[in-house]
């Protein structure tokens, strides 16, 4: 199927349709009916017309065209470092004031569903047609507001349309986040009943469906339930048993993954992968995205490493930790630390070679004389193609990067692709093509995440076991080529850099969440609902271990030893409980007295 004939053709129309038509639906305090071939009063009337509007509330999914906003989140972790900033992540180091506005509190993508929610009710379409619109309404208004609760807490209900004269609502105060919370649940159970299927009706296939709903409610029932746990609100079992529930139907209407982890992030088309319930197309001349060309550019424009926190969560094939496995080899020499370990890790952070130039041709090489220096270039050529992850690595010109980690920007010649900690970024690198615009699909909605979502809600449940070890960790260990995680081993010496606060199986599940979800924008909310953040976030962000001497770079060394830990920051100062919540905008506070800022950031 070509991808132009599905999401992306409709969109582009819907940006010219929507001009014309937005303009007519913010026309409540006009007296007279805009001369457009759509309005208020008959763009809702059929099935088709409602779907062409319905069509804009898609560009809410971000996909690969906003990546480097998703990127400063994740460095608000502790897996993921900037190598880009001179001062570290505001959030981890206390920087953060109250902005005069923000795009977090905006009530946009609210007031279209709300405008749609209202029409359609007036409509000639079917109750059946009606109840899909609805539930495709409280789909997105549900998403929205997950995002709002996640970031503020308490925040205003909305449920119909505002007029500038509505001053019941434009001067209301915050909903508290029970009762706002209870109807997102409550919407979104509305929605998985009566939403229509993709490929039905009309509907074109990659929409929002009952899947699609699903994955929602698991994502927002796990954070909802644990955020309600770890900061003491309560009545988290409520929406971590919605979660469960929801998690459970995917798992078994799609109980087969792709196994390739790679091809998840880096493949044209993803229509055919098992596994994606949602994704977003991108189609030569219509709409593409620049992420692979990042990945391939000058330290300059790129800042995306892992921290050594990230590298020791992978595990070995054996399925122990590098702490306790015989298959460990040692940190003290990269390739002794890559060897034997998760696949997946792979596939995430450049692996350890090192390669010679033929006669001064930066675009070929050739093998070194040390067998090592190869290792892994047989290794990725065993597991990857020349389309995605074959080593040596290459520069968006198709220059060749003689050695990997390359940590500055004269080491080795070459001043691109720079790894500051030795654990470059690569999991959205590929060798598709050598220009700026790429047409590489986004996952938005994939099962990755509904396993680790259902696994831990069952432990939270305190059903966790191994039926639910095997449905969800080991179907992904299995894909990384690690062994199964047998419940009855887990104790408390399993893993000897466990957090002692941290039961030793839930430890072990939020690792595998970790490791599945890397730096796809889950880390630091899932800090934040743990409560977590001064625990890891607030530790020194270490990079791999060298000896200075062996590099002509000043490469700085945690405490100034001559050999250990990359260490650009130090421990950054302790985070204060009221950063678990972000501040709101102070132009909101001044237009809407009856707002209350969150506490702990002034007035």
């Amino acid at each position: 199927m070509n991808k132009y004939n599905n999401f992306n053709r409709l969109f582009s129309l819907f940006l010219v349709f929507s001009t014309l038509l937005l303009a007519s639906c913010i026309k409540e305090t006009l007296d007279t009916e805009p001369k457009l071939s759509f309005s208020e009063t008959n763009v809702f009337d059929n099935f088709a017309s409602t779907q062409t509007y319905a069509l804009g509330f898609y560009g809410v999914f971000e996909g690969y065209d906003q990546h480097r906003e998703t990127f400063n989140s994740e460095f608000n972790g502790d897996l993921l470092f900037n190598t880009s900033a001179v001062q570290g992540s505001d959030w981890i180091w206390g920087r953060i004031t109250v902005p005069t506005s923000s795009g977090l509190w905006n009530f946009s993508t609210i007031r279209r569903v709300n405008l749609m929610l209202e029409n359609i009710e007036k409509s000639g379409m079917s109750e059946i047609e009606i109840n899909h619109w609805r539930s495709v309404g409280y789909f997105f208004r549900a998403l929205d507001y997950h995002e709002k609760l996640l970031t503020y807490g308490d925040v205003p209900w909305i449920d119909k349309v505002v007029s500038d004269t509505d001053e019941e609502i434009l001067y209301a105060s915050r909903t508290p986040r029970n009762e706002v919370a209870a109807h997102v649940l409550e919407d979104l159970l509305y929605a998985e009943e009566h939403i229509l299927e993709p490929g039905t009706n009309g509907i074109p296939e990659n929409r929002i469906g009952k899947d699609a709903v699903r994955v929602l409610i698991s994502r927002f029932g796990l954070f909802e339930g644990t955020w309600r746990k770890y900061h003491g609100l309560g009545g988290g079992d409520t929406y971590l048993r919605a979660s469960a529930n929801a998690a459970e139907q995917l798992i078994d209407s799609h109980p087969t993954l792709h196994p390739n982890y790679d091809e998840v992030f880096n493949t044209e088309d993803l229509s055919s992968i098992p596994g994606i319930i949602l994704y977003k197309q991108y189609e030569v001349g219509v709409l593409q995205h620049d992420l692979t060309f990042y990945f391939r550019s000058p330290a300059a424009t790129v800042g995306w490493d892992l921290t050594k926190s990230a590298m020791n969560l992978y595990l070995m094939q054996d399925g122990q930790t590098r702490y306790t496995s015989p298959l460990f080899d040692g940190e003290t020499n990269p390739y002794d630390e890559f060897r034997n370990r998760d696949y997946r890790l792979y596939y995430t952070v450049t692996p350890p070679y090192r390669v010679d130039l033929v006669s001064g041709d930066t675009r070929t090489f050739e093998y070194t004389a040390n067998p090592q220096d190869r290792e892994y270039m047989d290794l990725m050529a065993s597991i990857s193609d020349e389309t995605h992850k074959l080593l040596p690595e290459r520069n968006r010109t198709g220059q060749v990067l003689l050695t990997a980690p390359h940590f500055a920007d004269y080491n080795e010649g070459n001043g691109d692709m720079v790894a500051k900690t030795g654990y470059r970024l690569w999991k959205y690198y590929n060798r598709d093509n050598d220009i700026r615009q790429h047409t590489t699909d986004a996952p938005i909605f994939r099962m990755g995440e509904v396993l680790v979502n259902y696994a831990e809600a069952k432990w939270e449940l305190g059903e966790f076991d191994q039926s639910v070890a095997d449905l969800t960790i080991n179907k992904l260990r299995a894909r990384g080529h690690v062994a199964d995680m047998v419940v009855s081993n887990i104790d408390a010496g399993f893993d000897p850099s466990r957090d002692a606060t941290v039961d030793p199986i839930l430890w072990e599940i939020r690792r595998e969440r970790a490791v599945e979800l890397m730096c796809e924008n889950f880390r630091f909310n899932d800090l934040r609902r743990w409560k977590k953040m001064d625990a890891y976030a607030g530790k020194e962000k270490l990079g791999m271990y060298i000896v200075s001497s062996d590099y002509d770079d000043n490469i700085p060394i945690q405490n100034g030893a001559s050999e250990g830990y990359i260490s650009y920051f130090g421990t950054p100062p302790a985070f204060p409980d009221y950063y678990y919540l972000y501040p709101i905008p102070s132009n909101q506070i001044v237009l809407n007295p009856n707002i209350e800022q969150n506490p702990g950031w002034g007035e």
